[in-house]
């Protein structure tokens, strides 16, 4: 798995707690933050999973070239 897609992940989850504490304490600011922490997280969390298929797509490509 790509470190980004980890890293992704990781502040999907760090945007949901901001979101929440925001939610509950009446703060719209660190609402915000947590939703933008969220998309940025899915956004990094995709990269990686690119990366993850060209990864793959090329090691399949090498493994066919070898056989």
């Amino acid at each position: 798995m790509d470190k980004d897609r980890i890293k992704g992940m990781a502040q999907q989850g760090k945007g949901a707690i901001k979101e929440a504490a925001g939610k509950a304490v009446g703060d719209e600011k660190l609402k915000a933050e947590g939703k933008l922490d969220k998309m940025e997280g899915k956004f990094r969390n995709a990269v990686g999973g690119m990366k993850d298929a060209i990864r793959d797509a090329d090691k399949q490509s090498n493994a066919r070239k070898h056989h």
